[in-house]
């Protein structure tokens, strides 16, 4: 098996206009009852987030979405139409006083198909599956309630149209 290791260092990410560019993600699955989306600990401080960092320059920003999915929650599936794109700053202290300080982020729903044991940032960030509600009371981020906000939209036309994507069983999700 191939050891999974996360990428670091900035020499590889993507700028626009001042603005770091970033790839994010709301994995989700579909509940007995109703949906649920993943959240992780974020490294910067309290409050959960959802999966995102920097779009790099070898990369999609779909593949950079599910890069940062696989590295900080452990979890693969299949990458669905953008939700949208929201522009922040970022609250991380190397960042405030310079321009990368300014990040805009694209926000992808992701089905998830697979969760793994074993993940890169497993050590330093847990992951916990919410109900919508759950999750836009514990989020930190105006920016990423909005994007779950756009989500919870999304899933629920999914679920109209009975066609959101293969998933896992009820076995693999307990």
């Amino acid at each position: 098996m191939t050891e999974l290791v996360a990428r670091t260092g900035r020499n590889r990410q993507r700028y626009e206009d001042g603005y770091r560019l970033v790839a994010g993600c709301i994995p989700y699955r579909h509940a007995k009852t109703d949906d649920e989306v993943l959240m992780i600990t974020s490294r910067s401080g309290p409050g959960l987030i959802f999966p995102k960092g920097g779009w790099e320059n070898d990369e999609s920003v779909e593949e950079a979405a599910q890069r940062e999915a696989l590295e900080e929650a452990g979890v693969r599936g299949e990458m669905k139409k953008i939700l949208g794109s929201w522009e922040f700053k970022s609250k991380s202290p190397r960042e405030e006083d310079s321009p990368e300080g300014l990040c805009k982020a694209v926000v992808f729903p992701l089905c998830v198909t697979q969760e793994l044991d074993s993940w890169p940032e497993q050590d330093v960030r847990q992951r916990q599956w919410l109900s919508i509600e759950d999750a836009l009371k514990q989020c930190r981020h105006d920016w990423m309630r909005e994007a779950l906000e756009q989500c919870r939209e999304f899933l629920k036309q999914c679920r109209e149209a009975l066609n959101c994507c293969s998933q896992l069983s009820d076995q693999e999700q307990s």
